[in-house]
């Protein structure tokens, strides 16, 4: 029976559009509880409060849910059609992380975990609840746990069949269902993960330090990105890739077929000039239903203006400029700081009549430091 209704969980689960799914016990996966608290110990969670907050919460799925018996982990694969890593010779436009290029993922994904949650409660009974990425469960290390994958150098679930492209979600059911073993480190020697971060955001194999990843920095920090970091995001306005492109197990990896993710070209690495003229409301009408959205107008122009500032694109200059009186300090700082590294001369002639306009302390620090040279 129980490798019975495995079967026809993974049957219905393939038919839904889940790529892959394994099965676990509730046990919490060794370490995970020790791992999260030297993480949060050393404040490497940054502006990601909610981590610290639901900590307890998130070290077992008992402690999330206290009945619950068995966990399925599901996988949809979101594998682009080409190397994420060329969007970053182009850098006139904005790089964006082949995620957050197709609609949001939580609600496609969400839909389909409940049509599959109903169809085991119908085959097993119990009860079951349903998780995608926002609630405080780890995904990752269950997933391994499962079987799904392994939790590579970079801390991200590699898949042997999948490479680095997959999207997690999860069940929690009463039901007790047999589990699988778990998969092994596949990682060996390797290191590409760790050499190919722009911004050095691995302390050690298995180790990262959010408050350096460049996509912490463009999509949860909330305030200035520090100087040591822009010259290193190069166009990236969105999450980052890299290390999970350059993984050697992406030769196994394949493009998505699930239609309702779709690449959306109004996100497919855009002009960033198109970008840096959103005012809020048309920000919102091109990111709807995208995970772009989530983080608001002001932190994407903040993004797209560092990246103008490393792109050495003078027609960008008017567009920056444009952003010198904007609403927003975010933006506003950015803009000093690209338009003195695209025209250096301009910024010079702005310089002390921004200084005497702006109350804003951090703002006026970006037009102080850019004061008779250029900064990287």
């Amino acid at each position: 029976m129980g490798h019975s209704l495995k079967r026809t969980i993974a049957e219905r689960a393939e038919a839904l559009g889940f790529d892959a799914v394994r099965f676990a016990s509730a046990d919490a996966p060794d370490g995970m509880g020790p791992a999260l608290d030297a993480f949060l110990g050393q404040g490497r969670e940054g502006d990601m409060g909610w981590l610290k907050d639901t900590a307890e919460r998130r070290k077992s799925p008992r402690a999330l849910w206290r009945d619950v018996r068995s966990i399925i982990l599901l996988g949809m694969n979101y594998g682009g059609p080409d190397d994420p890593l060329k969007a970053l010779e182009n850098t006139s436009h904005g790089a964006v992380s082949i995620y957050a290029k197709r609609p949001d993922y939580h609600e496609v994904i969400k839909g389909k975990l409940k049509q599959l949650a109903g169809q085991i409660h119908a085959l097993a009974g119990g009860d079951v609840k349903v998780f995608v990425d926002t609630a405080p469960v780890m995904e990752k290390p269950l997933a391994a746990k499962a079987g799904l994958g392994w939790q590579g150098k970079h801390t991200n679930l590699v898949s042997r069949d999948f490479g680095s492209w997959l999207f997690l979600g999860c069940i929690f059911t009463t039901a007790d269902i047999e589990a699988d073993a778990p998969e092994i480190d596949h990682c060996g020697a390797c290191r590409r993960c760790l050499d190919a971060c722009p911004t050095k955001a691995f302390t050690a194999p298995y180790e990262i330090d959010a408050r350096r990843c460049v996509s912490y920095l463009t999509i949860e920090h909330k305030g200035h990105i520090a100087r040591e970091f822009r010259a290193a995001m190069g166009n990236r306005i969105y999450g980052c890739d890299d290390c999970l492109a350059v993984c050697p197990w992406n030769k196994f990896a394949q493009a998505s077929h699930e239609t309702k993710l779709a690449i959306r070209p109004e996100t497919d690495d855009p002009p960033l000039a198109e970008i840096l003229a959103l005012d809020d409301a048309a920000f919102r009408e091109r990111f709807r239903r995208t995970p772009i959205k989530r983080g608001g107008r002001d932190r994407l122009v903040r993004n797209a203006l560092i990246a103008a500032g490393n792109s050495a694109d003078a027609s960008l200059v008017p567009h920056v400029e444009a952003l010198i009186d904007d609403a927003s300090p975010l933006v506003r700082a950015m803009a000093a700081w690209a338009l003195q590294r695209l025209d250096p001369a301009k910024s010079d002639m702005l310089r002390a009549e921004r200084l005497a306009a702006e109350t804003d302390t951090a703002v006026r620090a970006e037009w102080q430091e850019t004061e008779g040279a250029l900064v990287p």
